[in-house]
């Protein structure tokens, strides 16, 4: 046994040889030091920033569920006898949406947007959905970043209401107006994940007899494809994930426009959508997903 262990076999730490008054006690630091209020600084400044990160993830739960449900509603377009009654109610759930979006943007007010977009980019991509899919109903076309941004912009004027004039940042500080910039990122997995929902809409507007809507569904995600099939492997990761469940959709969306164009006059409308299920549950085994 070696001097520097004792009678038990422990190696002895290396304060044990001090005597017990010569070791530095907790109580003796000095709490009014510089290090220390710096350090109590850097306390408060990060406590903060996590009390924030967590508010906006709230936020977000609640920007996604409403768009969630926007969305919902919109798909009961494809059977309800009033169009304009559906596309009304929507802008007005979108508008509670934008409500929440106002507070994320109070937020994040002289904050650097990308330390918390972790935070807020799974409600912000299911609000690019919703928008986008509203959108497309109405025009039959796909909406851009910069319109959805326009409608970012809140002023105090209005109580939150949408204000419709762009301003620099400079001026929006000064005239008391938040604004939210929907990243590219976002942008684009709302776009892929719109394709799921269009595919959606296909199958239950010819279940309702509608042989038109598919063909026109068919040739905008074709459009959408060729789009995403640029950026490729060069984009993001979560857009090369996207990549693979919008084939998905645009397989399904043609099958079923293959079959009204081929079999249309063969098969009776009130069994298209059956038909349509089958069809689809066979794709997905093929690929490999059932």
């Amino acid at each position: 046994m070696s001097s520097k262990e004792g009678s038990g076999g422990f190696r002895k730490r290396k304060h044990d040889n001090f005597p017990h008054n010569q070791r530095r006690e907790g109580k003796d630091v000095n709490s009014s030091s510089p290090v220390m209020l710096a350090f109590k600084s850097f306390q408060q400044e990060l406590d903060a920033r996590h009390d924030k990160y967590e508010r906006l993830v709230k936020l977000s739960r609640d920007i996604t569920v409403e768009s969630k449900r926007t969305i919902f509603l919109l798909h009961r377009i494809t059977s309800a006898p009033d169009m304009e009654e559906i596309l009304t109610e929507s802008e007005i759930k979108l508008d509670g949406v934008r409500q929440k979006i106002l507070q994320v943007a109070q937020e994040l007010s002289g904050e650097d947007m990308h330390q918390f977009h972790r935070a807020i980019t799974t409600g912000l991509q299911e609000y690019v959905e919703a928008v986008s899919f509203q959108h497309f109903i109405k025009t039959r076309s796909l909406i851009s970043m910069d319109e959805i941004n326009k409608q970012l912009i809140f002023s105090m004027e209005d109580n939150g209401k949408e204000n419709k004039t762009p301003s620099s940042d400079a001026q929006d500080k000064q005239c008391g107006t938040w604004r939210l910039k929907i990243t590219p990122v976002d942008y684009l997995l709302g776009v892929a994940d719109l394709t799921g929902e269009l595919m959606r809409m296909c199958i239950n507007s010819v279940g309702n007899g509608d042989i038109d809507t598919p063909f026109e569904v068919s040739q905008f995600l074709r459009q959408v494809y060729d789009g995403f099939s640029f950026i490729g492997n060069t984009g993001p990761y979560e857009v090369s994930k996207k990549l693979y469940t919008l084939k998905q959709s645009l397989a399904k969306v043609e099958n079923a426009c293959y079959a009204l164009k081929v079999r249309g006059s063969e098969i009776p409308k009130h069994m298209l959508a059956d038909v349509f299920s089958v069809k689809t549950e066979m794709i997905d085994q093929e690929e490999g997903i059932s």
